[in-house]
């Protein structure tokens, strides 16, 4: 199993990746837009893609396009946010049928490709902006975005953990911007913004299908005239620095179930050699209902309602996220920092790390049996400049031993204890 057979070839301002697969019965466009994470336009990069998505030149409306895409045999197109590292990704994904299994004259790649290029290059204008009216009420979506933030209580444990971690570091914005921001955002001023994203931005264009007889480079540059970047990006993530002093920070509101989120710094991120070591010691450390955390926080001691941990692997963080009554706040901590020393200690066995590179190595090959999985798998090699093939994977993880394992937890460091509890506790 080589890598994902992906053919990079650069088209005026943008790369192009063609995946060549007859996996799947359709085909999948995505591009992605890379820019650093600011504070002054995280919040308009997070309304733009919504704008975009709303009414173009020659649809200009949502039914419009709705109308248009259910012409291309029920295409389906949708956008997206996310940050890695210290990036803010704006992604564009449009799917569509296979046009070996329709008859069509046009191939139905040209026309889904034609539809998804108006999204992006000719948005609706009025007098040279956007049209003020999606602007306002995307405006209004996007508040209402930021505000289930607040709702959902362990989601805004994970943003509140993070802005603590990175007090004065754009890491510590939220992917959705920041709400005072969004008044201040209107047709002119974002429209000026969309134009230097044009210009500025790493943008990357996959295509996932069975595109074997098919030239796609020359449509491609047709319909995506980007002009030509000066310099190829070198910019990669600066690793969260492991010089740090522990701290706590409580917060309380009225809720009846305690959130307690643990910051871990690793200083191992995804171009990394450790990187393997890392994504096992996290999976026995919390990635799994068979981890440390679940097995002694959860079951053991019925501590939490659930507790387990993720790996961010642009900035080397782990994260622990568990739920808790408030009683049970200083057990819970000294105990979740317990898993961690014997994980230090190598207090695991064979049977725990095999168990932990089989589900890993399932995850991964689930990943890939999907299109979409396929392409984030391969951007993250953009992200942090190192691709690595499936085959690279699967060998890497099978190769971590112990030592690897026990040698990456030593240089774990607990960061910041972040509990929200409640009003009463």
């Amino acid at each position: 199993m080589a890598i994902i057979p992906h053919e990079k070839s650069s088209c005026g301002g943008l790369t192009l990746h063609k995946i060549q697969t007859e996996k799947y019965k359709t085909t999948t466009v995505v591009m992605q837009f890379k820019s650093r994470l600011t504070e002054d336009t995280v919040t308009k990069r997070a309304l733009l893609p919504y704008v975009l998505q709303s009414g173009t030149e020659n649809y200009p409306s949502s039914k419009a396009l709705r109308t248009e895409l259910e012409k291309l045999y029920g295409a389906t197109l949708g956008v997206d946010l996310a940050k890695k590292g210290d990036f803010h990704i704006m992604t564009f994904r449009m799917d569509f049928a296979n046009e070996k299994f329709l008859s069509e004259d046009k191939p139905l790649l040209e026309k889904a490709l034609g539809l998804f290029a108006e999204v992006v290059m000719n948005p609706k204008k009025v007098d040279g902006a956007f049209d003020s009216s999606i602007v306002d009420k995307e405006k209004r979506t996007l508040k209402q975005r930021i505000q289930s933030i607040y709702d959902d209580k362990m989601r805004y444990s994970n943003m509140r953990l993070t802005e603590e971690m990175f007090p004065n570091e754009a890491f510590g914005l939220h992917v959705y911007g920041v709400k005072d921001q969004i008044d201040g955002i209107d047709a002119n001023n974002l429209f000026e913004y969309y134009e230097k994203v044009c210009n500025e931005d790493e943008v990357d264009l996959y295509i996932v299908g069975d595109l074997d007889e098919i030239s796609i480079k020359d449509l491609v540059t047709d319909l995506f005239p980007f002009k030509e970047r000066t310099q190829a990006s070198t910019d990669i993530t600066e690793k969260a620095s492991l010089e740090v002093e522990e701290k706590e920070v409580k917060e309380e509101q009225e809720i009846k179930q305690g959130k307690l989120h643990m910051g871990f710094r690793s200083g191992i991120s995804y171009a990394d050699d450790a990187y393997y070591a890392l994504q096992v010691f996290n999976g026995m450390f919390g990635g799994f209902s068979h981890s440390k955390l679940f097995r002694n926080v959860r079951e053991k001691e019925s501590l939490a309602y659930y507790a387990a941990s993720r790996y961010e692997s642009h900035k080397g963080l782990i994260i622990v996220m568990s739920g808790i009554e408030f009683k049970n706040y200083n057990k819970t901590v000294d105990i979740i920092k317990e898993q961690l020393t014997a994980m230090q200690n190598g207090d695991f066995n064979d049977g725990e790390m095999k168990q932990t590179k089989t589900m890993i190595r399932n995850q991964l090959l689930e990943t890939v049996d999907d299109a979409k999985g396929m392409v984030e798998l391969l951007y993250h090699g953009v992200v942090s400049q190192k691709l690595r093939s499936l085959e690279d994977w699967l060998d890497g993880i099978d190769a971590v031993t112990e030592e690897d394992i026990k040698k990456v937890a030593a240089q774990v460091k607990l960061d910041t204890v972040y509990f929200l509890k409640g009003e009463e506790a």
